[in-house]
């Protein structure tokens, strides 16, 4: 490869560098995508819920033939405590539609798809690659190394090679992540007949749900859980900050079998199989980590670029919006022929005039207010699910004597003052 040159080089072929290599071959330019795996997608851990509105940006109509599980007519939120749970959700049939608002995936089937369709578009897919330094010349960054010792050269290279970004690292751009600043995630695929999960959350046909937990489950520590529903399968796990694990000695392994064990959870996955377990790291730290994300000759995207808004789950449409965004920023720069960090920071115009860097901002502080305050993740699931019990029951005693305990619980727990405060802090830092 020592001779070659193009136009881009992409590393890294997820969500974020297909859409990138995609968007860039489809306006001309010579674009090689590089991809460490066998194929791409064969590195890939992730149980996803894929956006439409972001995919139909890059490839029109992509339902007409992309590897979809299910179509999500509803979302729920569980806040759970050891032996409860308050459910809180939406669910729609105007969002069983043609294209849904999003849909559960297998991301290695998706990604070789995605990978395939950037092929078609004129991509050279070089799968097998392990790219580890950056090549530069006068300055600027014109070509990548990769571990065999091979050459590639291009005007501007898109690093989308995840969240431990070994070119981000060595362009300067950042530095390696504090481990408040990632989280450890663990997955669990569960093979479960179809008939089986359309029964027990109430779908039809090809609808699905997802379900995302807070509480008791996490015990203290900064994150969540989620169980998402495929065809013939349950993608089931959680993820919480890498501190937190270290702090606490907790292993992410017994985390997960007992939330396993849940009542609101054991019956759901009852008879199922383990087909695949899984852990990997997930960018945390969002927009207070963000790193420069261009330099002379390079840009940055998705992981990478700790690209995610944890709030409300969303990862890989950032990714995809933030590659095509990138992948125009290259075609323009090649029009006038500059790759400079003074062309290049189009880019950044791009994510803070589109809902990236704005979601991103809005929710840059959630949080850092959650770890100063960590009764949000213990007292808070309980005092609501208290409350829902007292509300509920039925034992003879007249409802007020009901409201009364829900009042003296709140008091001796936390108390309506300091209930206020906590929410006005959370408000404030949500925009």
């Amino acid at each position: 490869m020592a001779d070659d040159k193009f136009d881009s080089i992409v590393v890294g072929a997820g969500p974020a560098g297909v859409s990138a290599a995609i968007t860039m071959a489809r306006a001309g330019l010579n674009v090689a995508l590089l991809e460490r795996g066998e194929y791409a997608g064969a590195k890939n851990v992730q149980g996803a819920v894929l956006y439409s509105k972001m995919l139909a940006d890059v490839v029109p109509e992509f339902w007409k033939d992309c590897p979809l599980e299910r179509a999500i007519v509803e979302e729920r939120v569980w806040v759970l405590t050891q032996t409860s749970g308050i459910n809180i959700g939406y669910k729609s049939a105007d969002y069983d539609a043609v294209p849904a608002n999003c849909y559960t995936i297998i991301r290695v089937a998706f990604d070789r798809w995605f990978s395939k369709k950037a092929e078609e578009a004129g991509v050279t897919l070089l799968t097998g690659v392990t790219v580890s330094d950056l090549i530069k010349k006068n300055g600027s960054i014109v070509g990548v190394k990769s571990t065999e010792g091979d050459e590639l050269l291009a005007d501007v290279i898109i690093a989308c090679d995840g969240v431990n970004s070994i070119l981000a690292q060595k362009a300067g751009l950042h530095r390696e992540w504090k481990a408040s600043e990632v989280a450890l995630g663990v997955k669990e695929i569960l093979a479960l007949p179809r008939e089986k999960i359309e029964d027990r959350f109430n779908l039809e046909g090809d609808q699905g749900s997802t379900t995302e937990m807070v509480g008791d489950i996490t015990k203290g520590m900064l994150g969540y859980a989620f169980l998402y529903t495929n065809k013939e399968t349950l993608a089931l796990g959680l993820g919480c900050a890498l501190d937190d694990f270290q702090r606490t000695n907790i292993k992410p392994y017994d985390l997960l079998e007992e939330l396993k064990r849940h009542p609101l959870i054991r019956r759901l996955i009852a008879g199922s199989k383990s087909v695949e377990y899984s852990a990997h790291l997930i960018p945390e730290g969002g927009y207070n980590s963000m790193p420069p994300l261009y330099t002379d000759g390079m840009l940055l995207a998705g992981d990478a670029a700790q690209m995610i808004n944890p709030t409300h789950r969303e990862g890989s449409n950032l990714a995809m919006s933030a590659g095509r965004f990138a992948g125009e920023t290259v075609v323009e720069a090649k029009k006038r022929n500059n790759f400079s960090s003074r062309t290049l920071s189009l880019y950044r115009k791009k994510l803070e005039d589109s809902f990236i860097l704005k979601d991103m901002e809005d929710h840059k502080d959630i949080e850092d207010k959650v770890r100063q305050n960590r009764d949000i993740l213990t007292v808070y699931p309980k005092l609501a699910c208290d409350a829902a019990h007292e509300y509920f029951l039925v034992d003879g005693l007249p409802k007020r004597d009901h409201q009364r305990r829900i009042i003296r619980s709140i008091r001796k727990q936390r108390g309506f003052f300091q209930m206020f405060k906590d929410a006005l802090s959370l408000r404030h830092a949500i925009g």
